[in-house]
């Protein structure tokens, strides 16, 4: 890794992507949607495309679930370039940067529990802003249980998604100041994919549309860090019948790689890239190659959710 953190690698290619799951069980179908999104943005453009896994809480992840995942991937013909870099091994790269927005007088504990701020969405509609109970606090001693969280500026966070569009975010009217490191010692995903999308050299984040209220938060942190923002693609999310995201809390099937290539042709139909049906016969590498030739990101278009009816 580059001895600083805080840059970016000297050599990189025009194109460089990444697919970053949570170690918390077997891909399901919408975290391989979303990986072959990526690859194909990649490869498309003669890029790289990276893997991440984002280990960083170990209260959620799960035994053997990296090597699952790595074995799905392979088994779906989407290989990886390079090393893979593991969030459980950044750890004084993010203490580092704590440290640094420290420095600068941006951070301060925080002592609300879930269990307060719960409470105080039951009263207020507006839940998920945090109402900065311990902003007043900020030049006193640190309790020994707290979480830190980063002060936002009254004023616009704006990007252009490619898919979303124009997207504007006040931080502080809309979200509060943030955690950056929490009360139960893990470092927070904001922080943490900032730091790693640089070090990595990341070019475009393209990832799932429910992480599109990230955003804003994650350009900020890049604004005081000194980071490059990549560019961003937020592609719709796979919903079950019950219009709910597959995720593994609404009890997602793990993805079957026994049928690798008809999985692979029903997620490029989902995309509306239109594969030839004769594809489903083909090997994996002969699909994924007429999919990087063919592939067009714009045909997901700027909607949020794709229903799974396969």
């Amino acid at each position: 890794m580059n001895d600083d953190p805080f840059s970016t690698l000297s050599s990189k290619p025009k194109y460089r992507g990444r697919f970053a799951p949570s170690p918390t069980g077997p891909l399901h179908l919408g975290s391989l949607y979303t990986a072959l999104a990526s690859f194909l943005q990649a490869k498309s453009q003669q890029g790289e495309w990276l893997l991440r896994i984002d280990d960083v809480d170990p209260f959620r992840t799960a035994t053997d679930s990296s090597d699952r995942i790595l074995r799905t991937l392979e088994a779906f013909g989407l290989h990886w370039d390079g090393p893979i870099l593991y969030q459980s091994e950044q750890f004084e790269v993010y203490r580092a940067a704590l440290e640094r927005l420290d420095a600068q007088g941006l951070l301060y504990a925080c002592t609300c529990s879930r269990k307060d701020l719960a409470a105080l969405s039951d009263a207020n509609a507006h839940t998920s802003i945090y109402p900065g109970f311990c902003r007043s606090k900020k030049n006193q001693p640190r309790p020994d249980h707290h979480a830190l969280r980063i002060l936002v500026k009254d004023t616009p966070i704006t990007f252009e998604d490619a898919l979303q569009g124009v997207q504007t975010q006040n931080l502080a009217k809309d979200v509060g100041d943030f955690v950056v490191f929490r009360r139960d010692r893990v470092y927070a995903y904001h922080l943490a994919t900032v730091l790693d999308d640089s070090a990595q050299g990341i070019t475009e984040v393209v990832r799932g549309v429910d992480l599109l209220d990230s955003t804003p938060r994650q350009v900020y942190l890049q604004q005081l860090l000194d980071l490059p923002t990549p560019a961003y693609a937020h592609v719709p999310i796979l919903v079950n019948r019950s219009g709910l995201k597959l995720s593994k809390q609404t009890y997602a099937d793990p993805v079957d790689v026994k049928n690798a290539s008809s999985t692979l042709v029903d997620l490029l139909t989902l995309m509306n890239q239109d594969p030839p049906a004769d594809l489903r016969s083909a090997h994996t590498s002969e699909i994924l190659d007429w999919a990087i030739h063919n592939w067009d990101l714009s045909r997901l278009s700027a909607v949020r959710t794709i229903p799974l009816n396969l």
